[in-house]
């Protein structure tokens, strides 16, 4: 296993570009594979997540060449031009894959299994595979449905109307996914709404989906036709310079092309109420997608409490904004976030075990964090737990940290942000 020594630094600045969103990403080739003729994607993320997406989809029989430099051209086989694989899907760690591809194969003419790594067949599934059941889809899976692997046998599906216990994009487009094949109209609600690739890039594919408060309702029968698309730099990404940019002092970055997504900036919202320096410049839309350059300077944060719709809008930031909540002044109180207990670790678990071995001050709670700021962290040794956010943050801490900070078992950053550590060096000078 690799390890990443991060010393503090002086100060963190210059212009840098975050790869691709993830999310994104993934429903590029997905939205792409079912679609009539061809969909050009620039701005691809080349991280191992994504191109779980992208074999699994080749080994369906979709053509997919890759282009280099995150460029794909995907020639779509249509609704119903996949075939059966010869063998099982490897989602490898992505949840987003395996998830939203159990709601594609549900409707499908054919058998399939998905399985992944030892992280992903921890992770729960029921909450994908029971609503998926009500609609006819007929899928197996350890302890009841519960764990990967799951098999799949393809079935005629109908539409519902299904109201969701938590707010989360995986759950609603594995939903919307298998209503492009099911009989009648598919809505799903949610109790505060999660991020919206989905239904955008459906809308402009062609698909006859119609949002609303509280959900989004779609109706099937309308072919998907490729078209291209620019993927957006990804807001989690950027999320960890942000946080870098504002504890670290003398600190001055530009983070370019960053999807701004109302339903993903929720760190913004929260690093500003917190008293971060950020500002959105030459805010536009590309391929239907909110899109500016994020300058942030080095502030003094306070602790606030964070909870309720902002959550969701900002769930996969939070071991970094932990890392915020750590050195800023006063207490921050994270509620509502049950979600972070099943990704791709206990994510409150790991946070507060690690960064407590840096000196910071923080209680787990069921549903979140309890954090009293310090004026400093100290160096030392911490895990990753194979979490690739998890890793990340502790790097961000060891960047305002007294001595050094080594961080064990950190090839997990590949799955989301390839060349994060050259990143790093090159923002220290």
């Amino acid at each position: 296993m690799k390890k990443q020594t991060i010393k503090a630094a002086n100060g963190l600045r210059g212009e840098i570009v975050v790869p691709g969103d993830k999310s994104i990403s993934h429903r590029s080739i997905m939205f792409g594979a079912l679609a009539t003729g061809v969909t050009q994607v620039s701005g691809f993320l080349q991280g191992e997540d994504n191109y779980s997406t992208l074999n699994a989809f080749r080994a369906m029989g979709v053509d997919i060449v890759d282009l280099g430099a995150g460029n794909l051209r995907i020639s779509g086989a249509g609704l119903r031009g996949l075939k059966e694989p010869g063998d099982v899907l490897d989602c490898g760690n992505s949840g987003t894959t395996m998830r939203l591809m159990t709601g594609l194969l549900a409707g499908q003419s054919f058998f399939s299994v998905l399985t992944g790594d030892q992280y992903l067949r921890r992770r729960p599934m029921r909450r994908v595979v029971q609503p998926l059941a009500s609609m006819g889809a007929q899928i197996d899976g350890r302890d009841g449905g519960e764990r990967a692997p799951l098999a799949i046998r393809g079935s005629a599906l109908h539409g519902v109307d299904y109201t969701s216990p938590v707010s989360s994009a995986q759950v609603k487009s594995a939903l919307l996914l298998a209503g492009l094949y099911a009989e009648g109209a598919t809505t799903v609600r949610e109790p505060h709404l999660s991020r919206d690739h989905s239904e955008r890039m459906l809308a402009a594919f062609g698909a006859d989906i119609r949002p609303f408060a509280g959900g989004v309702t779609l109706l099937p029968g309308q072919p998907l036709t490729g078209r291209d698309l620019v993927v957006p730099g990804d807001i989690s990404s950027a999320a960890f310079f942000l946080v870098a940019g504002l504890i670290v002092p003398g600190s001055e970055l530009l983070i370019r092309n960053v999807g701004v997504n109302p339903t993903r900036s929720g760190i913004l919202d929260i690093l500003r109420d917190m008293g971060g320096s950020i500002e959105l410049v030459d805010q536009r839309d590309v391929c239907g997608e909110p899109v500016a350059d994020l300058l942030v300077r080095h502030s003094r944060l306070r602790g606030i409490e964070i909870g309720g719709s902002v959550v969701p809008r900002a769930i996969d930031e939070f071991p970094v904004i932990s890392v915020a909540a750590a050195l800023a002044e006063g207490t921050t109180i994270i509620r509502d976030a049950h979600e972070l207990r099943v990704k791709e670790t206990d994510r409150i678990a790991a946070i507060v075990s690690e960064l407590s071995k840096l000196g910071a001050l923080m209680t787990a709670r069921d549903d979140g964090m309890e954090i009293n700021g310090v004026e400093q962290l100290t160096g030392g040794a911490v895990a990753s737990h194979g979490d690739h956010r998890i890793a990340m943050s502790c790097a961000v801490a060891a960047l305002a940290s007294v001595g050094s900070v080594t961080i064990d078992d950190t090839e997990c950053t590949e799955t989301s942000f390839p060349g994060f550590w050259p990143l790093i060096d090159q923002v220290r000078g």
